[in-house]
């Protein structure tokens, strides 16, 4: 299965970002967020993760590669052929067919130290990519894409974690279909979609553009029929989140519900952000706040993330707290109102939030606060992880490990999360 997230393993935090730049962005308006968010900085350069461990000698190793070979009978035996001669065997096999020539994917086992590439070259095949499987890559496709599907059906933030999974590493941004004042211009795509090399771009459901980018492998009219499919069973099950509910007891003894929230909140959250300080709203978007209805429309968008909110028992929301997808990587963001602070709703939020991240799959979550915001660097303590930190000009990146130890959160928390929205 491949990551949510593609930050590398074990660096130090935020490799891929100028620190220069990512303050500027973190301090600027609404204006610079939107942008941001929406894709128009430039792409992160995906390298993957970290390499695995070398085989020991004698071990068999499992691989994923591709090749492209001429479409003519015997290009595909004279290749199987060349692996057979080396022990390797083909666990699968699916074919691309590009015309004149077929991309052959094959799940192979070799013998460690096996040279795939000059193999396959000897072949014939040209093109040729390999990197290292796992037994997640065990299950065939049929039933894999099947499995996304599901999951996609139960919960429309699945979307964008189940087109990285059907398409290996990759970057997905959305853009909405009016851009906010000041960004670029909205990008058109035919009513089909659209395939160029190493981008897909997609019509949303929801109105504007999916792009999804995979530098290192370009795609095949193949993925892009299935990616194109899968958004289509999201365009025809329309808006969904999961309903559970969890309660969140605070010390005095009074109880609160969590749940998903969605698009059907934003009055209730746009009250909420009417009640709080103009400092609470400082240090949770970094600067002032306008167009606020549009701002928490796609906050609240179950296509860019998961949001949590908490609220008592009249319904009145009294705090907020998003999993966003940030093109190839996981950010979290707290905000809880002025007369409800202090009482660990922040934390308890971001302790559920960073449990959902670790079943959907993330190595990574990081916070963008400032640095004189103690309330979220304690809560971002008190998960108990690895840190990371990086300030620039008062701005602090804070990343959690959230791969990093064997355990999860606390079993309760675990099990409300999955509550909440298993996937």
């Amino acid at each position: 299965m491949s990551d949510v997230t593609n930050t590398p393993h074990g660096g130090p935090a935020h490799g891929r970002r100028n620190p220069a730049g990512l303050a500027a962005r973190c301090t600027a308006a609404f204006q610079a967020w939107w942008a941001r968010r929406h894709g128009h900085a430039p792409p992160a350069h995906d390298t993957g993760d970290a390499p695995p461990p070398p085989a020991a000698p004698g071990e068999s190793v499992l691989w994923r590669m591709r090749t492209t070979v001429k479409d003519e009978p015997g290009a595909l035996a004279t290749l199987c052929t060349a692996l057979a001669e080396r022990r390797v065997d083909i666990l699968s096999l699916q074919t691309h067919p590009l015309g004149a020539e077929t991309v052959d994917e094959f799940l192979l086992r070799a013998p460690a130290g096996t040279d795939l590439t000059t193999a396959v070259s000897l072949a014939g095949g040209t093109d040729t990519w390999t990197e290292r499987a796992d037994a997640h890559d065990l299950v065939d496709a049929p039933t894999r894409v099947l499995g996304l599907a599901a999951r996609t059906a139960s919960d429309a933030a699945e979307l964008p974690l189940a087109l990285r999974q059907l398409l290996g590493r990759c970057t997905i941004r959305s853009r909405p279909a009016t851009p906010a004042v000041g960004t670029a211009a909205a990008v058109t795509v035919p009513a089909e979609g659209s395939l160029e090399d190493t981008v897909i771009r997609l019509r949303d459901p929801e109105g504007g553009v999916l792009t999804v980018e995979r530098p290192y492998l370009p795609f095949t009219p193949t993925e892009f029929a299935r990616a194109r499919a899968l958004v289509e069973l999201d365009a025809r099950l329309g808006p969904r989140i999961p309903r559970g509910r969890d309660v969140l007891t605070l010390p005095e003894g009074s109880d609160l519900s969590v749940r998903r929230a969605d698009t059907g909140d934003l009055a209730a959250a746009r009250a909420m952000h009417e009640r709080c300080s103009p400092e609470t709203l400082r240090r949770r978007y970094h600067g002032p706040v306008g167009d606020a209805d549009r701002y928490l429309n796609h906050l609240l968008s179950p296509r860019f993330g998961r949001t949590l909110t908490a609220q008592t028992a009249s319904g009145r929301i009294i705090a907020l707290g998003h999993l966003l997808w940030d093109g190839d990587e996981t950010e979290v963001a707290l905000i809880v109102e002025d007369a409800w602070q202090r009482r660990g709703i922040g934390a308890q939020l971001l302790t559920r939030l960073v449990s959902m991240a670790a079943e959907a799959g993330c190595a990574q979550v990081y916070a963008v606060t400032q640095a004189s915001n103690t309330g979220m660097v304690a809560a971002m303590r008190g998960l108990g992880l690895p840190l990371d930190y990086q300030i620039e000009e008062g701005t602090l990146v804070i990343t959690a490990r959230v791969d990093a130890v064997p355990t999860r959160p606390a079993r309760q928390v675990r099990e409300s999360g999955e509550r909440i929205g298993r996937l």
